[in-house]
């Protein structure tokens, strides 16, 4: 227990950040923790503020209010920044940053201290698997082994905190996937505390311990990456991370009415319109042969397929069905819904 305690204290406490560029404020009051040991990944569109989040904890941008403190004391409030060399903090950005004059054992070298420096930057080659190409340049490096040197030269200081941000971005897919397992087993092996900030809800459900979901400058929704996906608080939440069905309804008496049936609804005031967030995951589509409903579109993705089923007057629902469909459009069909991966949401701009 006092291990676990001390793997997941806290390193970084931001609390009431806010962040302006010239007259326009983009961070509104921003409250967040980076515990030891621990992956909390920052998800949103772009404009949510999330990087400027990590530039702000990271030191490089000034607050206009709220304080970032670590355990040694204050690192930045209103009109004090501790600059970012000062801050013990590894940092990974998009475009990788390596420095074109240096080869790649210097760069994972680069702010190491001490006699030992070369044989630490050879380590860290030899643990990403480049050992024999640290002679070679950036321009002499693909973009998979380029964003490799960058992560073993943010870690080989061995950090209290590593920010990363949109980190693997700029790789294609198939090489991005690769390369974040690569990076996640290595970021897990250190203590340190870990931001990643991301637009890729694949990455962030992927990685994150802790998943935060911002939206126009302030936290929408933060919790572990099961909770945000099967109970989202909102349809912004919701949407970030991946598709759902946004069923309206009425709520009365505990419960919301739509289309597709009732749900618990204890959480939303009565008489107020609501939605019903449902994954296409937790719904089934069979064969009913007395149904109105019918099989719209069938698109299959590769490990599911995704039905698209219609009523007459236009209601309509995703389903995502695993294995051999016997389905074809046209058919029509009924439904089941897991009632326990239902959420159900009361969106202001939607109140009667």
């Amino acid at each position: 227990m006092a291990g676990s305690q001390i793997m997941h204290e806290p390193v970084i406490e931001a609390r009431g950040v806010r962040c302006s560029f010239g007259n326009e404020e983009i961070l509104h009051g921003v409250d967040i923790t980076l515990r030891r040991g621990q992956v909390t990944v920052v998800l949103g569109p772009s404009g949510a503020g999330k990087s400027t989040l990590l530039r702000a904890i990271a030191g490089l941008e000034p607050l206009t209010g709220g304080i970032i403190a670590s355990p040694a004391g204050e690192l930045s409030r209103p009109g004090v920044t501790v600059p970012p060399e000062d801050r013990d903090i590894g940092l990974v950005v998009q475009d990788f940053a390596l420095f074109p004059h240096l080869t790649a054992l210097q760069n994972v070298a680069f702010g190491l201290k001490g006699s030992d420096r070369k044989e630490i930057a050879q380590d860290w080659l030899q643990r990403i698997g480049l050992a024999h190409r640290g002679k070679a340049y950036p321009h002499e490096l693909s973009g998979g082994e380029q964003q490799r040197i960058a992560l073993a030269r943010a870690l080989a200081r061995s950090p209290s905190v590593v920010l990363l941000d949109e980190a693997f971005s700029s790789l294609d897919l198939q090489l991005r996937r690769e390369l974040r397992r690569e990076a996640q087993a290595m970021l897990r092996a250190t203590d340190a505390a870990v931001l990643l900030v991301t637009h890729d809800p694949e990455e962030a459900m992927e990685i994150a311990d802790e998943l935060v979901v911002m939206d126009a400058g302030s936290i929408a929704q933060s919790g572990s990456p099961t909770q945000l996906y099967w109970q989202p608080g909102s349809r912004v939440v919701a949407r970030l991370l991946g598709p759902v069905n946004e069923l309206p309804g009425r709520c009365q008496d505990g419960s919301i009415a739509t289309a597709f049936g009732a749900f618990p609804a204890a959480e939303v005031k009565d008489s107020r319109k609501g939605f019903a967030l449902v994954r296409p995951a937790a719904v089934a589509l069979y064969p009913d042969a007395s149904s109105q409903l019918r099989v719209a579109e069938i698109r299959f993705l590769g490990s599911h397929s995704r039905m698209r089923a219609s009523y007459p007057n236009g209601e309509e629902i995703l389903a995502d069905m695993q294995g051999r469909i016997t389905l074809s459009e046209g058919d029509p069909v009924g439904f089941a819904i897991d009632a326990d991966r239902v959420a159900v949401v009361n969106d202001q701009i939607c109140d009667a």
